[in-house]
């Protein structure tokens, strides 16, 4: 796989990289001889109808599943066997479906509460996180990053439900990533909502490299290097965004022939 920078043609190993990965719960298989990779700095489109083992592949990536069989590869190195914590250690970070932030806990303390973690020091709450100035720093910074600055004091619940999914993704940059997993970022957002979202990950790119799952397809053309398209567990499809638009059976399956003209 190529990738472009300076001006010339350099082949990139992927960061990522997925071979055979299969799981099965009881008669169903979520998972079935999957193939994937992501390579430095892209951002990698997973789409596919409700139940086609999206959910299932993140969680197998990021460890809160074990796979029956396949390997897993992230930097080189076999992560497989990995807890979720040593994945995260590498620079592996996942965003989840739900919002998962401390609705309770300011902007900043959230960002400064998974720094703290990803350092190993534990969630000390009746120490406020945000009174260490070695936590404080990093974490303004990553809020001025993701445009949140000027929301550093304000309840993580009281922010507008877009400001509270760019607020999960801040929290996952705040682990020094080097691949996001971004499971549905634009879940449940409006129109305007999920623009802004899409100009805030376009603000990412290239930094950091992103496997998306995502519905909004206004989103997934408009971000993705690459695209892939699971159904019932398996990649039938993979490639830029021209060439899922022109497979026929990927419209057959999934886009339809609207999204595809």
């Amino acid at each position: 796989m190529a990738c472009w920078g300076h001006g010339r043609n350099v082949v990139a190993e992927p960061l990522l990289s997925v071979k055979g990965l299969s799981k099965q719960f009881g008669g169903v298989v979520a998972a079935d001889d999957l193939n994937l990779d992501v390579l430095p700095g892209e951002i990698h489109a997973v789409i596919g109808p409700n139940g086609a083992g999206k959910t299932t592949m993140l969680n197998l990536l990021s460890g809160q599943l074990k796979p029956d069989r396949g390997t897993i590869r992230f930097a080189g190195g076999d992560i497989a066997r990995l807890s979720p914590a040593g994945r995260s250690h590498l620079g592996l970070a996942r965003s989840f479906q739900i919002t998962s932030i401390f609705r309770d806990f300011s902007v900043l303390d959230n960002v400064a509460l998974a720094i703290q973690a990803h350092d190993g020091h534990g969630f000390r709450f009746w120490r406020p996180a945000r009174g260490e100035e070695r936590l404080r720093g990093p974490a303004a910074r990553v809020l001025e990053q993701v445009g949140l600055g000027a929301r550093s004091d304000m309840l993580a619940g009281n922010l507008a439900h877009g400001e509270q999914r760019q607020l999960e993704i801040a929290v996952a940059l705040a682990t020094r990533p080097r691949l996001l997993l971004l499971d549905e970022p634009m879940a449940g957002m409006g129109r305007d909502a999920s623009d802004r979202m899409i100009e805030f990950l376009r603000s990412l790119k290239g930094e950091y490299a992103m496997l998306l799952v995502e519905h909004d397809m206004d989103a997934v053309f408009a971000l993705a290097d690459r695209i892939t398209v699971l159904v019932y567990g398996r990649a039938i499809a993979s490639g830029t965004p021209e060439e899922i638009r022109a497979d026929r059976d990927v419209r057959d399956a999934y886009l339809g022939d609207d999204e595809a003209a």
